[in-house]
C-alpha cells in the first residue's frame, strides 16, 4: 500500500463508521450542506468516487442503493476505488483534468480524501455525533482548500468563507475557510 491507499483506507474507515453510527431517525436530518440531508451527504461522497474513476474510463459498477442501505453503497464504493489504488497501473493511470495532468491516485488523495474528512464532518453534524477531525487532517485539507483558492468555491461546492467565531481552533478556522458554521 502506498501512503495515499493508506490513508483513503483511514478515512474510508472512519467515513464508513460515522455511516455506520447514524440513528435512524436522522437520515433526514439536515447537514451543513444546503439542501442535503445526512442521506444526501453519503449520496454525495458515493457519487464522488464514481465521478473520480470516470475521470480515467473506469465505473464503480453495481453499488447498493443509498437510498436502501447507505454503509452498504458507500462500501461497495469504496471497494471498488481501494482496489485501484493498490494496483500500481490503475494507480498511476493518467488524464487531463482542470487542474492539469494529473493520475487516479493523485485525484483520490486531493479530492476524495479532502471529501471524506469534510463531508465526514457534515454528516457528523446532521447525526448529531462526534465532530471532531484528527489536527493533521484539519492542516491537510485547510493546505488542499488554500491551494484551490476560489475554484473550490460556488454552486454545489463550497460556499463564501465565513467568519470564524472568536477563539476558533484550526478545525473551527478551517470550517469557516469552507464556510461552515463550526
Amino acid at each position: 500500500m502506498t501512503e495515499v491507499s493508506e490513508r483513503y483506507a483511514r478515512l474510508a474507515d472512519a467515513f464508513a463508521a460515522k455511516i455506520g453510527a447514524v440513528p435512524s431517525e436522522r437520515w433526514a436530518s439536515p447537514s451543513p450542506c444546503p439542501e442535503w440531508s445526512a442521506r444526501d451527504v453519503v449520496g454525495h461522497v458515493v457519487s464522488t468516487q464514481g465521478m473520480i474513476l470516470g475521470l480515467v474510463g473506469r465505473e464503480l459498477g453495481e453499488v447498493r442503493s443509498v437510498d436502501d442501505d447507505p454503509r452498504g453503497a458507500f462500501t461497495d464504493a469504496r471497494a471498488v476505488v481501494q482496489r485501484d489504488l493498490e494496483d500500481p497501473a490503475r494507480a498511476g493511470t493518467e488524464f487531463e483534468g482542470f487542474m492539469g495532468k494529473m493520475t487516479f491516485e493523485g485525484a483520490v488523495d486531493r479530492f476524495l480524501c479532502f471529501d471524506l474528512v469534510v463531508h465526514g464532518w457534515d454528516l457528523a453534524r446532521a447525526a448529531g455525533l462526534g465532530e471532531h477531525i484528527d489536527p493533521d487532517d484539519v492542516a491537510r485539507v485547510r493546505g488542499l482548500a488554500e491551494s484551490m483558492g476560489d475554484q473550490m468555491r460556488g454552486p454545489k461546492a463550497f460556499g463564501p468563507e465565513l467568519e470564524p467565531p472568536a477563539g476558533a481552533d484550526e478545525q473551527g478556522r478551517l470550517l469557516a475557510f469552507l464556510g461552515r458554521n463550526p
